[in-house]
């Protein structure tokens, strides 16, 4: 199999997922800041309680100044589950809307403004593809007993498959937990999509030396041999926003800001974990600017638009981007468009509903046992 590019990959996993694809009708493309926030507003309230809008750290302030929540992923779909609100706008991309209609209750909708916004990282560990790899890899460790954990940061299909092997769900908070969990019910852990936190969480679990990487899409880079002496295998994906960081780019920003603290998202290369002051999550990320004093400087590894918020939200505190300008947005999320929010509010003040998320009811039976397995822990 010829390995895809990203975009590619992830353009066909979200017409394959989702037959309800829709494009902003031409009417809302050209439409200027100040009168799309005036026809928001309007359509805000007149909806009133009965939506609440979802902003993930990483949208664009145009996004982000409407919504009810603002934060990362589990955590939004948390806030839509306690919300009283018939709609439930997710300013993210497509595994955050699955997430949040498998713990949402029935009669809540969940609607993604653009049904192009589908994680790359997602889209590198499709079902289809893990089932495949699955086979062989219980093949090469024939008397073992495996345990796949899959990051948040997946779709719900691959939640559900996790779940019926025995496996679970887990954040960038709670991996080194779910590997614990994990390694309680069994010999080894298969962790996908993302191989950067999966090594970063093995270092923290001392564990470094137990690590197999599995690439699906290199059928002569396998090695039977090695997964079989391996107690962890990391499936071969990664953040295309997070890996761009480099040791380089912690280098500089110390030489340019000598005081500088360096705090990075942990599906960063294992290198440039090992070279920043802290890691964390985004809650994590939010936090540590939170509380600083101050005057103190902190440099920032992970998707640029949370750290301009941050920028505006502690004006106190010098934030900075780690890579300067070369520092990436997250595509995905680039295409919630602030005019997609305008145009599927107004629709939903008119009665019609578009770009709705659903999990299927067996899938999302199954994704929810994955999810309170982590809830266990």
């Amino acid at each position: 199999m010829v390995k895809m590019e990203t975009a590619e990959l992830e353009t066909d996993l979200s017409l394959f997922k989702y037959d309800n694809l829709e494009q902003l009708p031409p009417r809302y493309r050209d439409l200027e800041e100040a009168e799309r926030t005036k026809r928001i507003e309007a359509a805000l309230s007149e909806l009133g309680d009965d939506v609440v809008i979802l902003g993930h750290n990483y949208q664009r302030r145009e996004i982000v100044e409407h919504a009810d929540f603002i934060g990362d992923s589990y955590q939004l779909s948390k806030e839509a589950a306690n919300a009283d609100a018939e709609y439930v706008i997710f300013g993210g991309v497509t595994f955050m809307a699955e997430s949040a209609d498998i713990i949402t209750d029935d009669d809540q909708s969940v609607i993604l403004p653009s049904m192009e916004a589908s994680c790359p990282m997602a889209g590198m560990a499709e079902a289809l593809q893990v089932d495949s790899a699955w086979a062989e890899i219980t093949a090469a460790a024939p008397d073992a007993d495996i345990v796949p954990i899959t990051y948040m940061n997946s779709y719900a299909d691959l939640k559900a498959f996790c779940a019926s092997q025995g496996g679970l769900v887990c954040t960038s908070s709670n991996a080194h937990e779910a590997f614990e969990y994990a390694f309680d019910k069994g010999d080894k852990v298969l962790f996908l999509p993302d191989k950067h936190l999966g090594e970063n969480t093995a270092h923290r679990l001392g564990m470094e030396d137990e690590i197999a990487e599995w690439d699906p899409w290199d059928p002569e880079g396998k090695d039977a041999n090695e997964v079989a002496e391996s107690d962890i295998i990391l499936w071969d994906g990664y953040c295309q926003v997070h890996e761009r960081f480099r040791e380089g780019h912690i280098e500089q920003v110390r030489e340019d800001h000598p005081d500088a603290n360096v705090i990075v998202h942990p599906e960063c290369r294992r290198e440039v974990v090992e070279a920043a002051d802290k890691a964390g999550s985004t809650a994590t990320i939010c936090e540590t600017v939170e509380n600083a004093d101050p005057g103190d400087t902190w440099a920032i590894g992970t998707e640029i638009h949370l750290t301009n918020h941050l920028q505006r939200w502690h004006p106190e505190v010098n934030v900075v981007p780690l890579c300067g300008d070369a520092c990436m947005d997250c595509n995905a999320m680039r295409q919630i468009d602030p005019n997609y929010l305008a145009w599927v509010l107004e629709e939903l003040a008119a009665g019609r509903e578009h770009n709705v998320i659903e999990v299927a009811p067996e899938e999302k039976e199954l994704a929810g046992v994955a999810l309170d397995r982590m809830l266990e822990i």
